[in-house]
Parts: C-alpha cells; sequence; structure tokens
C-alpha cells in the first residue's frame, strides 16, 4: 500500500513507495465519491492537485486531523491507488478491509450533515436527523469502513466531530440494522452468512459489480475483479466462495469459540521466554526419552518425577520442542499452579482437543465433527471430553494416513489444583492402550506427591515408565548444571564486555557445587547476575559472599540466593526512611503475587492492590530472575518458580522478617482490596443491556471483560476463597455484611456474566461455613437466605443474569432477607409483585437436565452426592449442596431400574432391563464390571456394609451374589416363587435379606454358603413388600391405597395407612423412624410409631417415580415423570400454606370481566371461585358442578357468569352468587360456551357432537344442532363468537380435518367450511401442508392455507368474510383466535385488541412479540392464564392463582 506523507503542521506532500512490510502507523478517511472530476487521483498528486475541488478539501481535512493525533501518514482511496493498473486495482479491492483495520484512526467525512460548531453533544438534536439521513450510509463501500476499524470518528463537513462508533452506537445500529456486537468488534465470522448481508442489501455502488466486491472483507475471501461481468455473475462467484469455504470457516470458529486454556501448550505467548535444555545437557534422559518415544516399548506412559528445581519443565519443554519440529507432538499442557486456566483440569482435554485439531491436520474434521455432534460437550464430564474429543477422533487416523505414533506432553501434574482431578486425568491418560492403529504416547512429568504416586500403584507396571530425576547420579547432574553456567555466565561476559578469564573455572565450579543439583537455583543466578549487567561482576561476589558453606541442604542454597535477589532490589543509597518504605511496597507486592489465586497482569494487580502502576513496575523492575515480567503489561505476572512462593511465607526458609509475608494477613488485605473495588464498580445491569431477557450467550466475552476487568472479574470469583484463608472473624454489620446487602445481587449477576454460577454457589456454602461458627447471627442468616435464594433461583438466571432483579426477586419468599433487602431494584415496569409462599418452604432445588423421567435415584453414602439414572439412557451424579452436575455418561440403550453406591462411594452399581448389574467407576465413569447371569430384568441391588459383596435380585425369582473386587459370581440364591422386589444386608454382613411378590415371607440367606437359613413372616398375603429399612429390621408393604409397616422379627404390623393415594415408592428413613410415598404429585412423610401424617412436599407436576432418604436423613430426593429431581430437607415441617380462597387441585379456567374488575376461576376441585382482580384477593366461592370446569365466561354486561362442567352448565348472579340457572339437556361433559354479544342467548358445545343453543333470561333450550347433519367425525370443542348479536362461530378440530361453521341465532347454517388436507408441497424453503377452504353450500374453494404448524398463514375469503391469523404456533390456536365479522369491527374493540398485552411463552412471561420479559421458576408455571391490560393472572396445579401487573405500554426496554 502507498501511503501519503503529512507534516506536523497538517500539510501533505508526496506517496510513499508501494510498501509490503514495515508499514508505519497511519489514519485512514472514509468518505462518498463525488464525480470522479472533483476527487483527487493518483495522477494529480503527480501532476499537482486542484485545490479548488471537494476532493481537495477532504484530503486537507483528513491530513490536518492525522496532525491533531499526531500521525504522519494517511491513506485515501482516490489518490492512493493507480486504478490505471488493474492490477493494483485489484489487490487493492482484495486487500482494502486489512487496511482499514490496521489504520490507528479512521475519519468520516460527512459532507451533507452541518452543526454550528459548538459541542457536537449539545447540538446533536439538530445535526441528529442530518445524520441519519446521511448518504454515507447508502454506499456499498462504507460499510467495511464502519465495520473494521477499531476507531471510527464521524466529523460534519465543516470538520467538527461529532462523536465516535462507540459513542454513537445506538443511532449506527439503529440507522444501519448492524447488531451491536458487531459494531463493538467481535469477530464477522461469528455472525451468520445471510445476516452479514442484510446489511449491504439497501446500500448502493457507482459499479453495479462493487456491491458484490466491497463484501470481500466482510467474508475475508478473495476473487478476481471482472468489471463488466455485471452484478449477479459478481455475487454469483462471490457465494460459490463463500460456500466454498464456510466449511472450514465454520470448523476454524468452532474451534476457536471452544474455552481452551490458550497459555497451556509449551510454545504458547507466556512461554515464549522459558528455556530448554541447553547441547550436551541431559543427555542420556533424552536419549532414554527419545528411545522410549520411538521405540515400541509398549509402555505408552513415560512419568519423569523428580524434586522441585531438578528441571523437569525444562526437560518437557526440551521433548515437546523436539517433536514439535517433528510434526508428531500431539499436544501438550503445562499446569502451573494458581495460573488461571492451567492451575486445573477444567479446561485440559478441551485444550488438548484443539492442539490436536490445529497439530494433526487429518484429525481436524474428525475434533469438529465430535464437536457438532456432543454440541454441550463442554459441560461434561472429563471422561465424555476425553473419549468423544481425543480418543475417538485418533481412532479414525490410520498408519497410511498420518504418524503412527504421536506425543503428548503433560508437564507438572502436581500443579493441578484438585487431587480428585489428579486422579481422573492419571486414569484418563493410560486409555490410550485402547488405539490401536494410531499410538499416543504420554509423556508426563510431576513432583513425586503421594495422590499422583498412589494412582500410578494402581495402573499395571506393563502400563507406564517411571524415572526419577533426583536419583540421577549427582556427577551426571553435577556436570549438566556446569554447561548450563558455563554457556549462560559466558554469554554475560560477552554481553557485557568482561574479562576473557571471567568468572573463571574455579568459581563455576563452585556455584555448580552450591546449586547442589538443582537447576532452578543455577537458573535464578543466572538471571540475577545478567539483570546486573554493568554490575554483573558485583552480583557475583554477593552470591559468593552469601554461601559460605556448600555443606547445607540444596533448598539453603536456593533461600540465599532468593534472598539476595531481593536484598538487591532495595537500593542501599535510600535513607532510612526510604527503604522502610521501599520493603513494605514490596511486601504488599510480592506478597499479593504469591497469595493470589491467578495471576493479574500488572495493570489490573495495580488497580486491586491500590498500589500506583509505576510503583509496581519500579518495584519489579530488579526482580526479573524470580519473575516472568511480560514486555506486554496486558499479560499476567507469573513466578518463574513456585519454590518462590514457598520460600517468601514460609519464616523458616524466609528469615529476614523485611520480606516475609504473613500468609493470613496477605489474604485478609486481599478480601479488602476486593471488597472496595466490587463495592465501586458493580451495579445492576453492569453491561448496559437494558434487556432483562437477555441471554449470556448474547452478549460476547469482549462486551464482557469491557464492563468487568479482570481485576473485577478476580476480585468476584476470589474474594470469599481469601476470606476462608485469612481465617477472619465476621461480625454483624461489619464489611462482609455490609457488601452482601447492599452488592449481593450485582456481585451474583457478575459471575453469571463470567459463567460462573457454580463458583458462586461454591462461595456462598463456604460463606455459610464461616459464618456458622462464627458470632454473627444477623450476617448467617442473611448468608443462609442467600444460600435458599440462588439454589431456588439459579435455574431463573443462570442463563439470563438480569433475571436476578425480575424472576428471582419475585418469586422469592415473601420473608426472604433478600427479597426484602432489594425489593427496590425490582424494575419499574413490574406494577405489582406478586402473590408469593411467606417463607422458604422443604424444597431446596430442582434439578433438570434429564431429557426424561429419572427411573432411579440415589446418595452416596457421605450424602454430598445424588446419582440419577433416566430413559434417555443417561447416568447424572449432581452436587447435592449445589445442584451442579459433576459427572454424565450414557449407556447404549439399557435402561437402569436401581443405582446404588458402594460404602465407599467408589463404585455406582445399576440394575438393569438387559438381565445385568453394571459396576461403574464414580469417579472417571468407566465401567469395571458388567455382571451377567440372571435371565430377567433386575430391579434391586444392595451393597454389603464392607463393599464386598453386591446383592442384585431379579424378575428370575432368585437373587444373586457377587464379588465386587473380581466381578465373579458367588451364589445363585434359589427359593422365592415371584420377583423379587426388595433386598437388603443386616449389620453384620453375614446375613442377606430378601422379599418378594410371592408375599410369603421375607427369606434370610448365609451370604457365605449361599443357602437359606431362616424364613420370617408371613406377612399381609394381599400385600407387596416394597422396601426395608437399612438396618434390615423393618418392611413396607403396599397393596393398592393401604401401606404398612412390619417389624421382620416378630411378624407384627407396626402401622398401616389406607385410603393413601397410590403411591409408586416408599422409603424408609436411616433412623427407622419416618416413611415417604411418592404418589401423583406429592410426597408424603409418615411417623411410623404414631402413624401420624408429618410432611407433604408439594411440585412435582406428574406422578412421583421414587423417593429416596440421604444417608444422613437430613434431605430427601424425588423423581418424577415430570423431567425433574427435587431435593427437599427433611427435617423442617412447613406445610402447604392454603388460603382460604386458595382452590384445593390443579386451576384449568381462568377468565376477566368485561370490565376487567373481576376474575373468575375453576379447578378440578370442581369449584368455581371471584378474585377482586384489581387487588389480587380473593372474594368468594359462587359454588361447585359434579366435576371439574373445562370453561366458563362472562356475560356481555358482567352480571352472570356461564361455567361448563360435567353434563350440565351454571349461570352464575356475581352480587349476589347465587345459582341462577342450570342448562342440562347435553348427555356428555360440556366443553365449551359462549354468550351472544347480546347476552340472550347461550351456545354450548358438548362431546356429544351437539350445539345447543339457550335462552340465558328462561334457560330454555332455544336450538339443537347435532353434527351428523355436517358429516362430523369427531367430538366438537372451541367456540369463538361474532362482533354482533346475530351470528356465533364454532370450531371442530379433529386430526381429519378442521371444520369451522357459522350459525345464525335461529339455528340456520348460514355458511360453514371444511378445512381438508390436501398435498405436501414445495413452499419456498420449506415443505408444508395446503389445506383447502370450501363452501359446502357451493362445493367452492373460498381460500387456502400453506405453510407449517410453527408458522401459520390461514387466508379464508367468502363475499365479506375475511379473516387473516399469521405466525401462531399452532393451527388450532390460530384458527381459535379468528373472529368472523358480519361488519367492521368498533374502532374502540380495535384499539382495545392493539394494546400491548403480557403472554406466557416457553416458560417465561412476555410481551406480544414474545419478547422474554421474566422468567417462570418451575412451581409458578401455569396451567392456564388469563391478561386483561396490564394485569396477568397464572393458574397453577397447586390451586394457587399469581397476579402480576406488567406495564408494557411505559417502561419495557
Amino acid at each position: 500500500m502507498r501511503l501519503l506523507k503529512v507534516d506536523k503542521n497538517g500539510e501533505f506532500s508526496t506517496l510513499t513507495d508501494d510498501r509490503v512490510g514495515d508499514i508505519p502507523s497511519y489514519a485512514i478517511l472514509s468518505h462518498t465519491w463525488g464525480e470522479d472530476f472533483e476527487e483527487i487521483s493518483f495522477k494529480d498528486l503527480k501532476i499537482g492537485p486542484r485545490s479548488d475541488t471537494a476532493g481537495y478539501r477532504k484530503l486537507k481535512f483528513c491530513a490536518q486531523q492525522a496532525a491533531r493525533d499526531e500521525l504522519r501518514y494517511i491513506w485515501v482511496d482516490t489518490c492512493c491507488i493507480d486504478r490505471s493498473n488493474n492490477t493494483e486495482l485489484s489487490e487493492a479491492i482484495n486487500s482494502m478491509f486489512r487496511w482499514y483495520q490496521r489504520a490507528v484512526r479512521c475519519y468520516v467525512y460527512l459532507p451533507d450533515v452541518h452543526t454550528d460548531g459548538g459541542d457536537s453533544n449539545n447540538s446533536m438534536q439538530l445535526w441528529e436527523p442530518q445524520f441519519r439521513k446521511s448518504r454515507w450510509f447508502t454506499r456499498g463501500w462504507t460499510l467495511q469502513e464502519l465495520l473494521a476499524p477499531s476507531s471510527v470518528e464521524f466529523f460534519d463537513a465543516s470538520g467538527h466531530k461529532l462523536g465516535d462508533k462507540r459513542g454513537l452506537e445506538r443511532q449506527l445500529h439503529e440507522i444501519t440494522g448492524i447488531s451491536v456486537q458487531a459494531l463493538r468488534g467481535t469477530a464477522l465470522s461469528k455472525f451468520p452468512v445471510s445476516e452479514r448481508l442484510s446489511w449491504a442489501e439497501t446500500r448502493q455502488t457507482k459499479r453495479e459489480e462493487d456491491k458484490a466486491y466491497s463484501l470481500l472483507g466482510i467474508f475475508n475471501i478473495h476473487i478476481p475483479l471482472i468489471y463488466g461481468e455485471g452484478m449477479n455473475s459478481a455475487f454469483k462467484r462471490l457465494k460459490e466462495e463463500i460456500d466454498k469455504n464456510s466449511s472450514s470457516i465454520q470448523d476454524t470458529i468452532l474451534l476457536n469459540s471452544l474455552p481452551y486454556a490458550v497459555d497451556a501448550p509449551f510454545d504458547s505467548y507466556q512461554r515464549q521466554h522459558e528455556p530448554v535444555c541447553l547441547t550436551d545437557t541431559r543427555v542420556n534422559l533424552l536419549k532414554e526419552i527419545y528411545s522410549w518415544a520411538d521405540g515400541k516399548d509398549e509402555r505408552l506412559i513415560f512419568w519423569l518425577h523428580g524434586l522441585a528445581g531438578t528441571g523437569k519443565s525444562t526437560i518437557a519443554r526440551t521433548v515437546a520442542r523436539n517433536y514439535f519440529d517433528k510434526k508428531r507432538l500431539a499436544a501438550s499442557f503445562f499446569f502451573s499452579r494458581g495460573g488461571g486456566d492451567v492451575s486445573n483440569a477444567d479446561k485440559f482435554v478441551i485444550s488438548i482437543a484443539v492442539q490436536l485439531a490445529r497439530n494433526i491436520p487429518h484429525l481436524h474434521q474428525h475434533v469438529c465433527d465430535a464437536i457438532k455432534e456432543r454440541s454441550d460437550i463442554v459441560s461434561r464430564t472429563l471422561r465424555d471430553q476425553w473419549h468423544e474429543l481425543v480418543l475417538r477422533p485418533l481412532s479414525k487416523l490410520n498408519r497410511k494416513a498420518s504418524s503412527s505414533s504421536y506425543i503428548l506432553i503433560v508437564d507438572a501434574l502436581d500443579e493441578c489444583a484438585k487431587e480428585s482431578d489428579i486422579r481422573v486425568l492419571i486414569h484418563l491418560l493410560s486409555e490410550d492402550r485402547l488405539l490401536s492403529d494410531v499410538r499416543l504416547r504420554i509423556f508426563l512429568t510431576s513432583r513425586p506427591e503421594l495422590p499422583i504416586r498412589c494412582r500410578f500403584s494402581q495402573i499395571r507396571l506393563e502400563g507406564y515408565r517411571d524415572f526419577v530425576l533426583h536419583n540421577i547420579s549427582p556427577s551426571i547432574v553435577d556436570d549438566d548444571i556446569y554447561l548450563f553456567l558455563h554457556y549462560n555466565l559466558g554469554a554475560i561476559r560477552q554481553e557485557r564486555h568482561l574479562n576473557a578469564s571471567w568468572p573463571g573455572e574455579t568459581i563455576i565450579r563452585y556455584l555448580v557445587k552450591i546449586a547442589s543439583g538443582l537447576f532452578i537455583w543455577a537458573a535464578t543466578a543466572c538471571r540475577f547476575i545478567s539483570e546486573g549487567k554493568r554490575f554483573a561482576p558485583k552480583r557475583l561476589d554477593m552470591i559468593l559472599r552469601g554461601n559460605t558453606s556448600a555443606l547445607t541442604a540444596p533448598e539453603k542454597h536456593l533461600d540465599e540466593i532468593y534472598n539476595t535477589v531481593l536484598r538487591q532490589a532495595i537500593s542501599s543509597e535510600y535513607t532510612d526512611d526510604e527503604k522502610e518504605e521501599s520493603y513494605l511496597l514490596l511486601r504488599q507486592i510480592l506478597g499479593s503475587i504469591v497469595t493470589l489465586l491467578s495471576p493479574l497482569c500488572i495493570s489490573s494487580l495495580s488497580t486491586l492492590i491500590r498500589v500506583p502502576r509505576e510503583d509496581v513496575n519500579q518495584t519489579l523492575d530488579e526482580l526479573h530472575s524470580i519473575l516472568d515480567i511480560p514486555r506486554d503489561q496486558s499479560q499476567p505476572l507469573r513466578l518463574h518458580h513456585p519454590s518462590f512462593r514457598d520460600f517468601l511465607l514460609n519464616k523458616e526458609r524466609c528469615t529476614d522478617t523485611r520480606f516475609q509475608v504473613e500468609e493470613r494477613k496477605m489474604h485478609q488485605t486481599l478480601v479488602d482490596q476486593c471488597i472496595e473495588i466490587m463495592s465501586k464498580v458493580l451495579k445492576q445491569d453492569i453491561c448496559g443491556l437494558d434487556d432483562f431477557g437477555t441471554s449470556v450467550e448474547d452478549v460476547s466475552n469482549t462486551h464482557v471483560q469491557l464492563n468487568l476487568p479482570h481485576e473485577v472479574q478476580y476480585a468476584c470469583l476470589y474474594w470469599i476463597q481469601h476470606l476462608e484463608k485469612s481465617e477472619a472473624k465476621l461480625r454483624d454489620d461489619g464489611q462482609v455484611h455490609k457488601f452482601l446487602q447492599e452488592h449481593l445481587l450485582h456481585w451474583l449477576e457478575a459471575l453469571n456474566w463470567m459463567q460462573k454460577v457454580s463458583g458462586a454457589i461454591y462461595a456462598i456454602n463456604a460463606l455459610r461455613s464461616i459464618t456458622t461458627t462464627g458470632d454473627c447471627p444477623q450476617l448467617s442468616a442473611f448468608v443462609h437466605d442467600a444460600q435458599r435464594f440462588v439454589l431456588y433461583c439459579r435455574s431463573a438466571f443462570e442463563k439470563n443474569p438480569l433475571q436476578l432483579y425480575c424472576s428471582a426477586l419475585l418469586f422469592a419468599p415473601q420473608k426472604s432477607i433478600v427479597r426484602r433487602q432489594f425489593k427496590t431494584q425490582v424494575p419499574r415496569w413490574i406494577g405489582r409483585l406478586p402473590n408469593v409462599r411467606r417463607d422458604w418452604n422443604a424444597l431446596l432445588q430442582t434439578l433438570e437436565g434429564p431429557r426424561g423421567a429419572s427411573y432411579a435415584i440415589s446418595f452416596s453414602s457421605d450424602s454430598k452426592v445424588l446419582a440419577s439414572a433416566s430413559e434417555d439412557h443417561s447416568i447424572r451424579l449432581w452436587d447435592a449442596a449445589t445442584g451442579v452436575e459433576s459427572l454424565l455418561f450414557q449407556l447404549n440403550g439399557d435402561a437402569v431400574m436401581a443405582i446404588s453406591f458402594s460404602p465407599d462411594d467408589r463404585i455406582l452399581a445399576l440394575a438393569t432391563a438387559f438381565r445385568t448389574v453394571r459396576l461403574w467407576d464414580a469417579a472417571t465413569g468407566l465401567e469395571r464390571y458388567n455382571l451377567r447371569g440372571h435371565q430377567a430384568r433386575v430391579d434391586v441391588i444392595a451393597f454389603s456394609s464392607d463393599g464386598k459383596l453386591i446383592a442384585s435380585g431379579s424378575r428370575d425369582k432368585t437373587v444373586k451374589l457377587w464379588d465386587v473386587i473380581t466381578g465373579t459370581e458367588l451364589h445363585t440364591l434359589r427359593g422365592h416363587e415371584d420377583q423379587i422386589t426388595t433386598i437388603v444386608f443386616p449389620p453384620g454382613d453375614k446375613l442377606l435379606a430378601s422379599a418378594s411378590k410371592d408375599k410369603s415371607a421375607v427369606k434370610l440367606w448365609d451370604v457365605t454358603a449361599g443357602t437359606e437359613i431362616k424364613t420370617r413372616g408371613a406377612f399381609d398375603q394381599y400385600s407387596d413388600p416394597v422396601t426395608f429399612s437399612s438396618d434390615g429390621k423393618l418392611l413396607a408393604t403396599r397393596a393398592g391405597r393401604t401401606i404398612s409397616v412390619w417389624d421382620i422379627n416378630r411378624g407384627d404390623e407396626l402401622q398401616r395407612w389406607q385410603d393413601h393415594e397410590m403411591a409408586n415408592s416408599i422409603a424408609i428413613s436411616p433412623d427407622g423412624k419416618m416413611l415417604v410415598s411418592g404418589s401423583f404429585e406429592t410426597v408424603t412423610m409418615w411417623h411410623i410409631a404414631s402413624g401420624g401424617e408429618q410432611q407433604i412436599f408439594e411440585g412435582h407436576k406428574t406422578w412421583v417415580s421414587h423417593v429416596v432418604f440421604s444417608p444422613d436423613g437430613k434431605m430427601l430426593a424425588s423423581a418424577s415423570n415430570d423431567k425433574t429431581i427435587k431435593l427437599w430437607d427433611a427435617m423442617i415441617d412447613t406445610r402447604r400454606e392454603i388460603g382460604d380462597v386458595d382452590h384445593k387441585g390443579w386451576v384449568n379456567v381462568i377468565t376477566f370481566s368485561p370490565d376487567g374488575k373481576l376474575l373468575a376461576s375453576a379447578s378440578h376441585d370442581n369449584t368455581v371461585k371471584l378474585w377482586d382482580a384489581v387487588v389480587g384477593v380473593g372474594k368468594k366461592m359462587l359454588g361447585s358442578h359434579d366435576a371439574w370446569i373445562n370453561d366458563m365466561t362472562f356475560s356481555p354486561d358482567g352480571k352472570l357468569l356461564a361455567t361448563a362442567g360435567d353434563k350440565s352448565v351454571k349461570l352464575w348472579d356475581i352480587v349476589t352468587g347465587d345459582e341462577q340457572q342450570k342448562l342440562e339437556g347435553h348427555e356428555e361433559w360440556v366443553n365449551n360456551i359462549a354468550f351472544s354479544p347480546d347476552g340472550k342467548l347461550l351456545a354450548s358445545i358438548s362431546i356429544d357432537k351437539t350445539i345447543k343453543l339457550w335462552n340465558v333470561v328462561t334457560g330454555a333450550e332455544q336450538q339443537t344442532v347435532k353434527g351428523v347433519e355436517f358429516r362430523l367425525e369427531s367430538p366438537l370443542s372451541h367456540s369463538l363468537t361474532t362482533g354482533d348479536s346475530t351470528h356465533v362461530t364454532f370450531v371442530n378440530e379433529s386430526h381429519v380435518d378442521v371444520l369451522f361453521f357459522w350459525i345464525d341465532m335461529k339455528g340456520i347454517s348460514k355458511h360453514y367450511w371444511t378445512i381438508e388436507p390436501g398435498l405436501e408441497i414445495m413452499q419456498q424453503t420449506y415443505v408444508g401442508h395446503f389445506w383447502r377452504f370450501v363452501n359446502s353450500n357451493t362445493n367452492q374453494t373460498i381460500g387456502g392455507y400453506c405453510g407449517i404448524p410453527e408458522h401459520v398463514d390461514v387466508i379464508i375469503q367468502d363475499e365479506d368474510v375475511v379473516a387473516v391469523e399469521g405466525n401462531r404456533q399452532y393451527l388450532q390456536s390460530a384458527i381459535r383466535r379468528l373472529n368472523f365479522w358480519s361488519s367492521p369491527p368498533p374502532s374502540d374493540a380495535l384499539g382495545e385488541e392493539s394494546r400491548p398485552r403480557p403472554a406466557v411463552y416457553d416458560n417465561w412471561i412476555t410481551d406480544d412479540s414474545q419478547k422474554r420479559l421474566i422468567w417462570l421458576p418451575d412451581e409458578y408455571r401455569p396451567t392456564c392464564s388469563a391478561t386483561n391490560l396490564n394485569t396477568l393472572v397464572l393458574g397453577h396445579a397447586s390451586g394457587r392463582l399469581t397476579f402480576l401487573e406488567i406495564k408494557l405500554s411505559t417502561a419495557v426496554p
């Protein structure tokens, strides 16, 4: 590209040569072209431009503005391209997007916008209309000029600045329709092709082909320019190129969008200065490693372990570099404690998979395909990720397509934060033996920590090879350290031009002795000496003087050099006061760095700890030998070696009190600093979205980081962990209490945008543990309430953070401390808070995730984990305290009937419908054994208390005993005459008890001999045994609606409950005092001794399939066919709050009176109730039917209410509540009713296929229309009324056709139509059904519908009858909404209809356009709803009604 030179006075002179590289900073002009003769061309600059043209004025403006911005080069498309050269023109157009992208400033010159030259902000109302109409927004080329540069500034005709792209973001979005995310710099590749094309639809260009060529940069593609080919041809070539590249582009986008750890690879930017082994060092060890990697050794893991500082990471980098150069490095992951993403295993597998796709070309497509197939893979377990993203793609490679062996490097595994993750990773890495054609060799380094040694001890010796680094002969290590020191000190000598004899052989040998085998000592010493520059010899002397004895442990020498480095950082020329201040600053900064739980850059660190950045820089300037301080200050600070952290925090090692850091105090300081920065920054809607339905996925990471800088994110994530480590004593009204009272919701919102909701739950649980042990009752109560609030409301705000201020606050109980504290933060457009329960009930949380009902659930023995098996063939493990799904694995079509943890929680046993018992490793999700032998479905399983045996009971009438260790069958126990229903090992594990549907008795078996030794019973011959108590002393049985509990030893019936609702599942509490039963929608708890009802747990929407107590008896879990699992507090008594006017059953119909002041509700309890709709208070119960009410409606004058239930219709006087008429005559249930507009007649539709017209005053039946007259093939349903008093329209829906007809009040059919299924046809981009509307009088087609049910367009035309309904979810809902007018509707009715109303859609309260406003929690999802203006009423399965006022017309964003 050529650039135009500009001097400091804003005068432009000559063009540079056509440059390819080394391009200086430049500004660029964006403008609209005038006539060619008005523009300054390349040729004009050569001969001297004309100064009287508009083009010259634009050029002059650009040059002067650049000079003001201290830029010395500009680029303007009119004169910096030689357009007479076709090659140059083509190259320029294909490169132009990048040129705009690289510009430091882009100046948009708008000659058609004029201001008075004053403050552009104050005069915006004057120039904004001109701005919106500017020609610049209509031109094709200006699209990329708006999107490509990071800095775009707008200027008027006089050169006055109007604003920049960020400040005018709203206007630009409204004018262009371009997404705000695109305007803010989100990669354009993340936007659909159709969306990007739409941005240019209305834009024009001088040459028609340019309309396509101007989009090259938008799609990052290149095509030759063929002017004269025409626009259609240009667009055809453009789209062909887009289609050709879209697949690979999408795959690249897919990979880049994954949350991988960027610092994990050995060659990451952060690790670019970390060394590899010098030539001739580590020769024998590297030879041994390479021989293993390149040879045929069957041991696929090489475990190199050694003490801290022995050089493990340097060796790992060397091996990685070697195989990277050979194109045989599969991937690498270098762990680093306190290193953010590389300090834990969360992103381990994803990072490995991304590298595999990039490093092995043949693997790229396989990895991408695996990601597409499992779109939720990021949230799945490490095991699932490893199998799907690593092993499975690798297994698809073959020896012909690629190298047969690849190397995976895992360094510093001991620095992975969680021991449990370390165990899982070692197990997963050992699975590479499962690969056949491709060998994946794993080189792993670590310290010899106990968890790692224990896990390797469980791998067969032939599976791995280990090498103890610190066991290498000291002489070999000393020789390598000698070479290292000789090389690095020699480099210092040359760089500083020191004497050729410096430092000398003797000194190097002495330094080798001081190093005592630690490479980290040698490396730190060399860095320290090098940083001394001209004082390098002096620094070497300091090291030598500081180590007078080499007869101490290696660690002591390392400590001494750390002390030497720190002392050198404080100048001896400072005064005593200056030294004291410097020591204090050094302790503060270094103490923060070594105590931080994730590294921060200098800027973020400076902001967090409130130390000016220049002070941080100056303090760290002399510490490069122990700290990795990147030149790019946006990159995080890191320790060169973790041993420095150990040194600084250990008083026995850091003996100089001037440098000692007290860890607990440092954590407390960081707590203070975190709370302070959060208090300053956090606020409601931190990202400035002004849309409470926005999901996390709708907001780019860039936008989140812009509003939540790294230091704020750090504070949000880690302040409670620092609080834990500080061991501080909390108090009421203290710092923490006040912060939570003001910012709890803001903190939770921030964590949501950061997608760290699980972290918030863990943090609050930790805070709860802290407060319960302290003397802070008010704070403890607040945190406990916050804990309940977060668990209950999590599903509301996890995906939509701003629902914290809507759904979460609205539906929390009235007594919730959080609700009362933050009620002022509820949006103003919510006019009335709903009537909610008074206090938290027993429901702790609802687990949603399985795509089907859960067949079985079980707690771990420590009550911390819940396992569930679902009909979608998934096994899930949930953290019982947080509801976080910790593990998921999929079975191949195997239905699970029972699930159980072993006593040590290491094994998960599954009883299956495929006649097997499957044993799985609960940590990794890997199957250990599949125990076969039963001849029918296995229904029950039980472990012995020592975990060595497992028993299984089957429908084949047998019980089998299995050895858990070996997976072998020990005994088959025969004797029952029907399927086994329950089994248990009584204490001692010598016996097994079993019960069967044969109802005969409980059998006791000797587990050693496998023989029956005793029979207990017999019990009730009509009852089926359901479950034993855990100690085997009690047995619960069920017979129809009767439940009994029996003492097994005595055979006595201890308790009986009769007329109980049919129970699907029964459980006895661990202490044997309580029994719970799961039935339709409810779980009931009973006291066994007294028989009294202890508790009712309500909330499920259908049958409860399984109930189970936690082993500690504190929790109860219930699974339901509604696809949810609910966790309940079994220790508290919170019976359902039933108001005087609440229904006792499912609310199925609600309707407003015509004036909107009253609401009527009907329920499955067969009752009808009236409510004051203005205040949401129940007024009276009108009465009831003999069965539940199907429909009801108010008369047009609002004086009567008609209800349809059983086979009758009742008319009620609204004022007195009296029943005025009972309309009887239908032979089956009445489904629908409707008043005529004048209120004189009532129409009713029944499933007996008749329509009846009734006189409202007399109650007389006026007319009956039988379905046979209209060839009806199914019951009638759904009525509609016309807008006058002459006609009523009815709709019939069936599987065969849809029939609706129009009847006048005399019972004469005037018109009716059938909608008949026609041929399946292609319509635009979808296949749908065509329906014909036929006039049955003339047999003529009068209209039609074409489409799919999700998008309905119905058009009916017959004389003056016209109806159109679009964009409804289902065909039947569209037809229900149709209104047939015999004359135009009243204007006031139209006005009323046009007012925006709240609605319910897909678990959300929305506006008319389905814009999401309020998310509905599970228990508030309605069975029915009704709307009147701003009032929305929801009816619930619990019998409750919820009233909300939502002011859509005022303040909804």
